[in-house]
C-alpha cells in the first residue's frame, strides 16, 4: 500500500472513536462558505454529534464564532509548537486525525484544551463586539472603582462564553460513540482545564482620559488576554502533563495518576492516557511526521536547536537571499517611501 493510502486508512480508522471530541475543528474547511442563517447549514459538517447539531439549529448566530474558534485553534496550535518536534501540523487533517491526536496522547490533551478555550474566547469576544443578538457586554465588576478610574466600556462576556462554549465542546463526550469511558473523562477534564486557563486570563483593561493625555481618569473593563497567551500557558501544562489510568476508586472508576495514584488528578493539570513517540522519524502508525527537512536553530539550546530538533542526525546548511524594505522615510503628510535591500541569511535543515 502506498504511503498516501496508509495515511488515509489511518485517518479514517482513528476518527472512529476518541477524536470525535474535536472533529468540529473540521468546520475550517467549509464553515466560512455558508451564511449560518438556515438550519440546513448545520449539516455542513456531518461529524457533529446530535447534541452539537441541535445546539447549532437552536443557536445559528453562534456558529460563526464556532468557525472562528476552529480557525484560531489550528493557527495558534501550530504557532505555539513551531519550535518543537511535534509542531501540530496534523491538525490540518481535521475532521480526520492521525494517532497523535486520536489516541489520548498529551498532544491531544493540549488540542482539546486549546479548542475548548478558543470557543469560549470567541463567543465572549463576539458578545462584547455586538456580533451576537443573544448576549451583550460582560457584567460590571463587583469591585468598587477608585478615584482615578471608573468601570465602563464593554467587557468580554466570559460567563456566556463559558456557558455556550462548554455546551458545544463537551457534547461529544455524552455520545455513546465517543470512545471509552477513560477517553471521555480525559477529554472532559482537559476541556475544563482549557476553560479554567481562559478564565484566569481575564484582566483589567483601561483607556485614559484627560487633558493632553494626562490620564487623570481612566475607564476600565474586564477583558480576556489574546488566545496566544492562553495557548502559551497551556503549553506549560502540556510539558508537565500527567499520565493517568482509569482505576476503581471507591464505588466508581476515575482517572488517577499512573505513577502517583495515591492522589487524585488536580483540576489544573492536563492529563493523557498514552505515551507519545519522540516524533523524530516518520511513522504513520504513530502519527509522527518526523523532523527531516525541518528548519532548526544552530545557536539555540532550546527545543528548536539543531541537536534536539534533528534528533542527533545532523543538519544541512544553505543560504537564502531575502529582499526586504529598508531606509524608510516618512514624509509629512502622509506617506512613507522605502528602498529594497537584499541580504543573505544562512538556514539549517535537519537531515
Amino acid at each position: 500500500m502506498s504511503p498516501v493510502r496508509v495515511w488515509i486508512a489511518l485517518l479514517l480508522l482513528c476518527c472512529s472513536s476518541s477524536c470525535r471530541a474535536i472533529q468540529w475543528l473540521g468546520l475550517t474547511i467549509n464553515g466560512s462558505l455558508v451564511a449560518w442563517n438556515e438550519s440546513e447549514h448545520c449539516k455542513v459538517l456531518e461529524r457533529l454529534v446530535p447534541d452539537q447539531t441541535h445546539l447549532c439549529k437552536r443557536n445559528l448566530e453562534l456558529m460563526q464564532s464556532v468557525v472562528n474558534a476552529a480557525k484560531q485553534t489550528k493557527l495558534i496550535c501550530q504557532l505555539t509548537f513551531s519550535d518543537m518536534r511535534w509542531n501540530c501540523s496534523s491538525i490540518e487533517h481535521a475532521p480526520y486525525f492521525t494517532p497523535d491526536l486520536a489516541k489520548g496522547t498529551r498532544e491531544s490533551a493540549f488540542v482539546n484544551a486549546l479548542a475548548s478555550a478558543a470557543l469560549s474566547h470567541s463567543i465572549a469576544r463576539a458578545c462584547a463586539s455586538g456580533e451576537l443578538p443573544t448576549c451583550s457586554c460582560g457584567s460590571t465588576p463587583a469591585e468598587v472603582s477608585g478615584p482615578s478610574f471608573r468601570w465602563g466600556g464593554c467587557g468580554d462576556n466570559l460567563r456566556y462564553g463559558l456557558q455556550m462554549g462548554s455546551a458545544f465542546v463537551d457534547a461529544p463526550m455524552k455520545s455513546s460513540k465517543s470512545g471509552t469511558q477513560a477517553t471521555k473523562l480525559m477529554n472532559l477534564h482537559n476541556n475544563a482545564v482549557g476553560r479554567q486557563v481562559l478564565a484566569e486570563s481575564l484582566e483589567t483593561k483601561c483607556k485614559c482620559h484627560g487633558v493632553s493625555g494626562s490620564c487623570s481618569v481612566k475607564t476600565c473593563w474586564k477583558g480576556l488576554q489574546d488566545l496566544s497567551s492562553v495557548a502559551n500557558e497551556l503549553k506549560s501544562k502540556y510539558l508537565a502533563a500527567t499520565k493517568v489510568i482509569h482505576r476503581q476508586m471507591g464505588i466508581r472508576k476515575q482517572l488517577v495518576p499512573r505513577e502517583l495514584d495515591i492522589r487524585p488528578v488536580r483540576e489544573s493539570e492536563l492529563v493523557y492516557l498514552i505515551s507519545s513517540p519522540d516524533y523524530c522519524t516518520r511513522n504513520p502508525k504513530l502519527g509522527s511526521y518526523g523532523t527531516q527537512d525541518r528548519l532548526c536553530n544552530k545557536t539555540s539550546v532550546g527545543s528548536d536547536s539543531c541537536n534536539l530538533m534533528c534528533c542527533g542526525r545532523g543538519y544541512n546548511a544553505y543560504t537564502e537571499t531575502i529582499v526586504e524594505r529598508c531606509q524608510c522615510k516618512y514624509y509629512w503628510c502622509c506617506y512613507v517611501t522605502c528602498k529594497k535591500c537584499e541580504r543573505t541569511v544562512e538556514r539549517y535543515v535537519c537531515k
